[in-house]
């Protein structure tokens, strides 16, 4: 067992893929089977990972959660700037402009008033829990959007750990609401067709939850809303830590 683990710990990179891909595996199983999928898998393997990260910090009394067990430390570097960066940068390749015509005036528009609208409720809301100086209120503003644009935001703007961390809990938790919510609400707002689809997912923009949700309600909608859903990231990561900050930074030096 001591010469399998110094295998792992000298491969952490190797390691860290199999551990999360053993977590998504089990995250997705337990989507399927326990919950029919109506509670997507990645927003169980996200809350799954926090809670690992917050005990693998109590344990080790470290600040970089599992990372800071040896047999885990690889995660520090698959988790890092570097590979989120990556990730983002080659979902952006991946989209196809013509998509986004699809969605006409109105799916753009949505896209961006989406945007805005959750960035304000967060930016309130971390003004409400005490915060002052405009990059944390602009990291939990953008956090907000998407647990994806919260970070980017927030190493962009320089941004402490903590508030960085505030971020993605606030993504995660609307993730959640949104793929809980959507198919109680769907009847009562008209979400039946492609095109409300392609409207709530760019007014929501959370890509899991829009995803979860539509395909809880029903199936057919899942590619509509996605698309608007994941330029809908790709937006925010451009607004939030520009024309967003600054917004913010003139607002609080202001008032």
């Amino acid at each position: 067992m001591e010469l399998i683990a110094q295998v792992l710990i000298k491969n952490g990179l190797i390691t860290a893929f199999v551990f999360v891909g053993l977590v998504m595996a089990a995250s997705y199983w337990f989507s399927r089977v326990l919950t029919g999928g109506r509670i997507e898998g990645s927003a169980i393997a996200i809350t799954v990972g926090l809670l690992l990260a917050y005990m693998g910090g109590m344990h080790t009394g470290g600040s970089k959660g599992v990372a800071d067990v040896p047999l885990l430390a690889g995660v520090g570097l698959l988790g890092g700037a570097m590979f989120r960066d990556f990730a983002i940068v080659a979902t952006a390749f991946g989209a196809d402009l013509r998509a986004i015509r699809e969605a006409g005036l109105l799916g753009a528009v949505s896209i961006v008033l989406g945007v805005v609208i959750s960035f304000a409720v967060g930016a309130l809301v971390a003004v409400a829990f005490g915060y002052t100086d405009a990059v944390s209120i602009s990291t939990i503003g953008a956090g907000a959007a998407t647990y994806i644009v919260g970070p980017v935001t927030g190493t962009a703007l320089g941004a402490a750990s903590d508030v960085i961390a505030l971020s993605v809990a606030a993504g995660l938790v609307k993730s959640v609401l949104v793929m809980v919510g959507t198919p109680l609400v769907a009847r009562f707002i008209g979400l039946d067709n492609p095109q409300s689809a392609m409207v709530y997912g760019g007014l929501m923009g959370t890509t899991s939850g829009v995803a979860g949700g539509l395909a809880a309600t029903d199936p057919k909608l899942v590619p509509y809303g996605a698309m608007t859903a994941t330029f809908y990231t790709g937006v925010g990561c451009l607004l939030a830590p520009s024309v967003l900050y600054l917004a913010v930074r003139f607002l609080t030096q202001t008032f």
